[in-house]
């Protein structure tokens, strides 16, 4: 005949045959002597849970629940991440919501089924329990968790306390690949009070688990997306002593399609307005101010779009835009300068210097890849590289029409004079034509050529 066991009672093998809960309970006390403390839950199944019959349990609630204090609490968690509300990078900071999933065992709680109407678990309020402190060390603000939250008890003495928890961690971010970048943040639980003799922390589920269920869970469609979480242990060493780690890295990814769509895809825009104004005649006087409106333009645009770029670091994007500012700048220079280059030829011609002399041949060289044209008055000079279209030819630079009055004085030495004078010129004026539709075609091919690499960078940051 079974004896019944006082509350919180000290009872032998006498008072219930063992149960693998009670098998594993005398695994965890240090003595070996099988002993178990068993609630005595006579009348649950009539009256209630009796909250005398835990009384005892709820006044212990200040030391950690063990038979002997040599051996340590092995302490369970595990969490599942429902949002990733935002990520700072100029304070390095991530907001998530987590729910917190902590598991222990309390030899003090335990009663046999059985005896009490088959109840095999209860919930408890949490501020009558001993509770592990679990702490997140990346943490940065205060924890906002609700109170008179409930912590479920089952008749082996397991205790699960969850808790939701919005967690405000510090992460070392790296935006040098901005808009494309992946963070690897870390959350790291730790025992603030306990060392490795009092508790040892472990899995409570396995992290591909948590990975999953927090990759299913995450509906919202913010900026970021949770690509995994993994995990590993360790031990920290202040001083002399061992504070267990649980360390879980969580691997997100930024949606760059908000930023493609109102950074690069504008500022690409403009660069390709500006290559082909490269098409407008050089001596035409439109060019400096087209071009000197889409940088005015390029500006504003950029100061415009200066919240959406990272305050601190220099992402690769903010490279991008320096170079694009840059070639609308080189570009305005260069058109200012054959402005006044034509303008000069047109008037006096300066000589050419030896060695752009040279290097205005081998650009006109047959060997080019370019196709080339002869001109006129460019005798003994080869063939000149075939301009821009849209360009004048550059004999109508200096060539004009004579009026009636100015034919008469054709046959005049003073008119012979002076289109011999004219003649002797012309080679020059044609010469420094020549280099001036040179530099145009490096310029126009030097845009293409970023352009063509700022696509190619993008697709492939964007599928990688």
């Amino acid at each position: 005949m079974l004896l019944p066991c006082p509350v919180f009672s000290l009872c032998r093998n006498t008072c219930h045959s063992p149960s693998p809960g009670t098998l594993l309970t005398r695994s965890l006390l240090s003595a070996g002597r099988g002993d178990t403390f068993t609630i005595n839950c006579s009348g649950f199944d009539r009256y209630g849970v009796d909250p005398a019959a835990f009384q005892a349990v709820f006044d212990r609630k200040a030391f950690r629940p063990v038979v002997n204090y040599s051996i340590p609490t092995q302490v369970n968690i595990s969490f599942t991440m429902s949002a990733i509300v935002e990520v700072d990078a100029q304070l390095q900071l991530m907001t998530s919501f987590l729910w917190l999933n902590v598991i222990w065992y309390n030899p003090f709680i335990r009663w046999n089924p059985e005896e009490c109407g088959g109840i095999r678990k209860i919930s408890i309020a949490a501020e009558y329990l001993w509770l592990p402190d679990i702490f997140i060390e990346e943490f940065m603000d205060v924890d906002q968790t609700a109170t008179g939250l409930m912590a479920y008890v089952n008749s082996e003495g397991l205790i699960k306390y969850d808790k939701p928890m919005k967690v405000v961690s510090i992460c070392n971010l790296d935006i040098f690949y901005f808009p494309f970048d992946e963070q690897n943040c870390t959350l790291t639980f730790s025992s603030f009070i306990y060392t490795v003799e009092n508790v040892v922390l472990g899995m409570e589920k396995k992290v591909q688990e948590i990975s999953n269920t927090s990759q299913n869970l995450i509906r919202s469609k913010g900026e970021w997306v949770l690509l995994g979480i993994h995990q590993r242990m360790m031990k920290m060493t202040v001083g002399t002593n061992q504070y267990d780690q649980i360390i879980f890295h969580v691997a997100i990814r930024r949606r760059p399609r908000l930023y493609v769509i109102n950074l690069l895809v504008p500022s690409g825009f403009l660069v390709a307005i500006d290559a082909l104004s490269f098409y407008l005649p050089a001596e035409s006087e439109n060019r400096a101010p087209f071009k000197m409106t889409l940088l005015l333009g390029y500006n504003v645009f950029l100061l415009m779009m200066n919240d959406l770029l990272p305050a601190t670091g220099t992402p690769l994007i903010s490279v991008y835009f320096a170079l694009c500012l840059s070639l609308m700048v080189v570009s305005l220079l260069e058109t200012i300068f054959i402005t006044y280059l034509l303008h000069l030829a047109t008037t006096q011609p300066p000589p050419m210097p030896q060695w752009l002399h040279s290097l205005l041949l081998y650009w006109a060289s047959p060997r080019k890849c370019s196709p080339t044209v002869p001109q006129k008055g460019n005798k003994g000079l080869g063939p000149t590289p075939n301009h821009l279209p849209g360009m004048k030819e550059p004999v109508e630079l200096v060539g004009k029409v004579a009026d009636p009055r100015e034919a008469e004085l054709i046959g005049s030495p003073q008119s012979r004079a002076q289109e011999e004078q004219e003649a002797q010129r012309q080679p020059l004026v044609d010469l420094w034509v020549q280099f001036s539709h040179m530099m145009d075609t490096l310029l126009f091919r030097l845009y293409l050529l970023f352009m063509a690499t700022s696509v190619v960078t993008v697709i492939i940051l964007w599928n990688t």
